[in-house]
């Protein structure tokens, strides 16, 4: 089997974005591939955040791994701190890094637009290349991302043939898988922006953990248009495209036949099928979230798969630090 290797970054709640652009297609990978999944801590703290709140965020995110259906017996679920190769590993990539492809990461230059340099921690800048070990210690053939991701995937292939070519072939150069549908779900209230956790208002944003009152309001609430037809055009109708995508994902209908479906019709009586497929998803994957939480599956998990990726991630760092002489032994 083909290997591939992602994670999350639980800084926050996890969300409907998360879960049709990540989670949901982790589970259906899983079959398919020799599949990695890591809770992605050390990439938590570039920016401040109080430990309670991490720890709980922790614990959510491996809880809701488990609820969305990924099962620790077909992949492998480790906090990204319980294997020390990935820092060691992303010390290396990040010396193999230059100043200059760094400074041009998208995401970094995001959130660093309006701050100071005296604000901005140098984990900030230099997270890609431990992301790219995150990547290169399993020997990844694939990494499912979201389009605003597959910068750090090409920054990867890039560290990986630059290894490769200074000190002979170490590691397999992974390759981006972008979902063709839900890859990247949208603000429900700004539909031009990502659906994010650290939005400022939660109004465009769905917590997998929501209340289903909240969650339905939510959408009933989302920006559409003033077209008054249920269309998808991402440049003219944005909010509706949205929509669209969110309901084909959990549905697993197409969007040209929910489109037909609706020919004719309002916003209203879309915003509401919208709302009871999401709803329904949402009770089904809390319902599991809250059985997990009562019992010792996340630790179990934790164990369990902290050291089978250790087995991997300490054979390819020794070959590493071996090729580049730091191993002297």
């Amino acid at each position: 089997m083909k290997r591939m290797v992602s994670g999350i970054k639980p800084t926050g709640e996890l969300t409907l974005g998360n879960y049709i652009g990540a989670l949901r297609n982790f589970v259906k990978y899983q079959d398919d591939y020799e599949l990695y999944v890591f809770i992605a801590n050390l990439h938590c703290i570039t920016v401040p955040i109080e430990p309670k709140e991490l720890r709980k965020n922790l614990k959510d995110a491996i809880a809701l791994y488990l609820a969305c259906g990924l099962d620790p017996e077909k992949c492998t679920i480790f906090l990204q701190s319980d294997v020390y190769e990935h820092a060691q590993l992303g010390w290396i990539m990040t010396c193999m890094s230059y100043m200059g492809e760094l400074g041009r990461m998208t995401q970094f230059k995001e959130k660093t637009s309006n701050a100071t340099n005296e604000s901005i921690s140098t984990g900030l800048f230099v997270y890609p290349p431990l992301m790219a070990a995150d990547i290169l210690l399993y020997d990844a053939d694939y990494v499912p991302v979201g389009e605003d991701q597959k910068q750090h995937v090409e920054l990867t292939r890039d560290l990986a043939q630059r290894f490769n070519n200074r000190y002979s072939e170490t590691f397999v150069v992974p390759e981006p898988l972008i979902a063709k549908v839900g890859a990247r779900i949208m603000s429900l209230s700004d539909p031009s922006k990502k659906m994010s956790k650290s939005e400022e208002s939660n109004k465009g944003c769905i917590y997998l953990l929501d209340d289903l009152k909240v969650a339905r309001k939510k959408i009933m609430s989302a920006v559409t248009d003033m077209e008054g037809r249920v269309n998808y055009d991402k440049e003219k109708q944005p909010g509706v495209s949205n929509l669209l995508e969110i309901m084909s994902s959990l549905s697993g209908e197409s969007i040209d036949s929910i489109v037909a479906r609706y020919e004719g019709k309002g916003y209203g009586e879309f915003k509401k099928e919208v709302a009871d497929v999401v709803c329904r998803e949402l009770e089904k994957i809390q319902n599991r979230y809250n059985e997990i939480l009562r019992g010792s599956l996340i630790k179990d998990t934790l164990k369990q798969g902290a050291e089978k990726a250790h087995h991997i991630a300490f054979r390819k760092l020794k070959k590493v630090q071996r090729k580049m002489g730091i191993d002297i032994f």
